[in-house]
């Protein structure tokens, strides 16, 4: 509760100890959710351009995730979950290892020419790709064409991993009704009063007030 925002929970009309846990949970769990799946995501992209087209995985190259050669051309990739992965401070450090990495190859005497590639696991992407200069940018369909060759690949994919979750689905929420009553018990204890009303003095206090 240190870490959260009182005024955007109340602003939310949050009035049972149970209603603003589970807002807090959930908001918990989501987050945790899309960094363990961004991570799978990147990880089945490396295999997949292992296993389809020769590719390295996790590249010589610093910061980077994959090399390989297509059509004449040796590609340097750093793999994204998504498009909207970074700051500018972390776009120019991949844009600092593309220029690193490709200095590096050129100095072999059979390079081939070089492209770098931003790949994006997940997003529309309306043209066939999209050119930052330095690198191309390849997203969703795109991106997963680019390095198996299936066009059809980015939906294949959806299938087996729903399904995987659903093994454990009923597992889950037996726990996370265990974790929820838990933690409710434990905010009702320090932040309700006698008539189980959230004291938003005391929410307020132990996020914001100075020590």
């Amino acid at each position: 509760m240190k870490r959260k925002n009182p005024y955007l929970l109340k602003a939310r009309g949050l009035t049972t100890p149970r209603e603003l846990v589970k807002a807090v949970l959930d908001a918990f769990l989501s987050s945790a959710e899309e960094t363990v799946l961004g991570t799978f995501l990147e990880g089945l992209a490396i295999f997949v351009a292992e296993k389809t087209c020769g590719a390295h995985g996790k590249s010589s190259a610093t910061g980077l995730d994959l090399e390989l050669d297509k059509d004449g051309t040796r590609y340097f990739v750093a793999v994204k979950s998504g498009p909207r992965w970074g700051n500018s401070s972390q776009i120019k450090r991949m844009k600092d290892d593309f220029r690193t990495a490709t200095r590096v190859y050129r100095q072999s005497r059979n390079a081939l020419p070089v492209r770098c590639v931003n790949g994006c696991c997940y997003e529309k992407q309306q043209r066939r790709y999209e050119d930052k200069g330095e690198y191309l940018k390849l997203c969703g369909q795109r991106f997963w064409e680019f390095i198996s060759g299936d066009a059809e690949l980015y939906i294949k994919i959806v299938e087996p991993i729903g399904y995987k979750a659903k093994e454990r689905n009923a597992e889950f929420l037996a726990q996370y009704e265990v974790v929820l009553d838990n933690f409710t018990d434990f905010f009702r204890e320090r932040f309700c009063d006698e008539n189980n009303l959230i004291q938003w003095d005391k929410l307020t206090m132990i996020s914001s007030k100075a020590p």
